[in-house]
């Protein structure tokens, strides 16, 4: 192998650095730490960060997959009216309009070990599974152990919620 252009580069390490220093082992190794902190800077700077939607999606599938369930009763929500086009049901007539109450925000308290919580569920992204939420019976919350105030009562995969039905608990 031709060594000539090591030799040249190696050359021209300046004279007054010490000996260790001008070491073709040492300059190797400081180039190739330079090049792995510049790459992982890149990394950092034009990585995807997730967005807020994003990680609230993670933290309800967390609670969803490993959350303990506990009772807890809902206190408030605010609900935003929804206007459907005519649904064809027997009992109603096919030119009248529905109008489906769909909540954006479910407030609670649940109790753990004699403290109880206060919690309020941003449920915009869920509307498909809090449509016809009842208010007037228990819910199941789900909540982690080791911080009992991040909890959830509905996400994608799981829900605590009783729904607005003649028969609530079919069998």
């Amino acid at each position: 192998m031709d060594y000539s252009f090591l030799q040249t580069v190696f050359a021209l390490t300046p004279i007054h650095l010490s000996p260790i220093l001008r070491s073709p082992r040492v300059i190797t190794g400081i180039a190739a730490g330079a090049v792995t902190v510049i790459g992982i800077a890149a990394y950092i700077m034009t990585r995807r960060k997730p967005t807020a939607e994003e990680l609230e999606r993670e933290r309800r599938e967390l609670l969803a997959r490993s959350g303990r369930i506990t009772d807890g009763t809902i206190m408030d929500t605010m609900i935003t009216e929804a206007r459907t086009a005519a649904v064809s049901v027997p009992e109603m007539s096919p030119q009248a309009d529905t109008t489906a109450l769909t909540p954006q925000i479910i407030v609670y308290n649940y109790r753990i070990a004699g403290v109880t919580y206060e919690c309020a569920q941003d449920v915009t992204a869920l509307a498909e599974y809090v449509h016809g939420i009842r208010t007037d019976l228990p819910v199941q919350v789900r909540y982690l152990p080791q911080n009992p105030a991040n909890s959830i009562i509905v996400a994608e995969s799981w829900s605590g919620l009783r729904l607005n039905t003649s028969r609530p608990y079919q069998g």
